[in-house]
């Protein structure tokens, strides 16, 4: 049978199914308004996610099996499931250690937090000592050659692993494990920085345009609007190609290139956001009255509009991380990013690719490159939760 007709038939069954499930209900519960006001699309979604649930559950009992063949094939859905637990715990138990200890604020903040959020800062806070202190957490250097290059993850011996280097090494001899430790140092520190950057050009320049306006703010936002207009990654790609002829032996200078080219495209969007907040802010009375006490640009800008505007541009700044980041990343997967030797994630997974062709009978060792990429997924998704309890909290809904 074609596998378009069995898709068909299936939602077709689980349609009935829901169907069925709303008139049993209704039944059973004489006519109750949860089932009697509910559509037959909500009686599907119940079905659904039920036939949902039971699969993982099966699944996850496969994959807990002791014949290696059948646990390898789901062994990717089994730590996903097992970190989606291990996560969803450690971030319950941060936020109700949040909740009595610290200051009276820090504790009010923690008692209107979601859970998502509550994982968001912890991860945040978890990348951010392990960057700080990567020097001191990592056990080998991050352009240390060992002497033993391939090792595959996993310490097996029986595979080709080493238990002195638990994640491998790469194809030139350099601990994985401490690479990737590095790479929060290298990889979200030159993304940290970039960002400031971009904000600060961004945010400057945007304030400058909505304070006064005229042919300065005609220019800017034309130009802005010009570089709006290219593809992003294209763009930052094309001038790395450009900025690699210009350094060209010195990686120091490049990364430098890097962090300006990165931050001038994003600034642009910085600068569109500054500026819209920045024009509703200027027509405010308290502007009138600083601008006839005889304040400067600088004070209307940082001293009035700046204050004002911190609720969106703080939670921009969280988006604006996001996407430098893995810009950074995309740049230096293809190669024209974060040099060697210094250690970069989207390297790493470039690097280490080839351990992909274990995943079929040994998918402990295909996850050296998945580490890096996860690193890379799991902090955007922290940064992501963070940055959307700040726009609720700072709408003003309530639950």
């Amino acid at each position: 049978m074609n596998i378009w007709i069995q898709i068909i038939l299936f939602f077709v069954g689980l349609w009935a199914a829901g169907w069925v499930f709303r008139f049993v209900g209704q039944k059973a519960t004489s006519n109750a308004p949860f089932f009697r006001d509910m559509p037959t699309g909500v009686a599907f979604g119940y079905v659904l996610g039920a036939v949902c649930l039971v699969w993982a559950v099966w699944t996850y009992y496969l994959a807990r099996t002791a014949d290696p063949a059948i646990a390898n094939k789901y062994f990717f859905f089994r730590v996903a499931v097992d970190g989606f637990i291990l996560f969803g715990i450690a971030a319950w138990l941060f936020r109700l250690l949040g909740r009595t200890v610290g200051t009276a604020g820090s504790r009010k903040l923690f008692r209107s937090m979601p859970l998502t959020a509550s994982f968001g800062v912890m991860m945040i806070l978890i990348y951010a000592f392990v960057a700080i202190f990567a020097g001191a957490i990592a056990p080998y250097g991050q352009e240390e050659i060992l002497g033993a290059a391939n090792v595959v993850p996993g310490g097996n011996p029986a595979m080709g692993g080493n238990p002195d280097y638990p994640l491998g090494t790469d194809q030139i001899g350099r601990d994985i494990l401490s690479r990737l430790i590095y790479g929060a140092q290298n990889t979200v520190g030159i993304a940290f920085a970039t960002t400031c950057l971009a904000f600060f050009i961004g945010a400057s320049l945007g304030f400058l345009a909505a304070v006064l306006q005229g042919w300065l703010d005609q220019l800017l936002s034309r130009g802005v609007d010009v570089l709006m207009a290219i593809p992003s990654l294209i763009f930052a790609l094309l001038l790395m190609t450009i900025a690699s002829a210009w350094a060209g032996s010195e990686k120091g200078l490049l990364t430098f290139y890097m962090v300006i080219i990165i931050a001038v495209i994003d600034s642009t969007r910085v600068f569109r956001l500054a500026r819209a907040v920045g024009l509703n802010i200027v027509v405010m009375d308290y502007i009138e009255a600083a601008k006839l006490r005889g304040e400067g640009l600088g004070y209307l800008m940082f001293r009035e509009i700046l204050p004002n505007a911190v609720a969106p541009l703080l939670a921009e700044f969280g988006l604006r991380f996001c996407f430098v980041f893995l810009t950074i990343a995309s740049l230096s997967f293809l190669g024209v990013g974060i040099q060697p030797p210094l250690a970069d994630w989207g390297t790493m997974v470039r690097d280490l690719a080839q351990f992909i062709n274990f995943a079929a009978f040994a998918p402990q060792v295909a996850t050296a490159p998945l580490l890096a990429a996860g690193a890379i997924a799991l902090l955007t998704v922290a940064v992501n939760f963070v940055v959307d309890w700040m726009l609720h909290a700072s709408s003003g809904l309530k639950e």
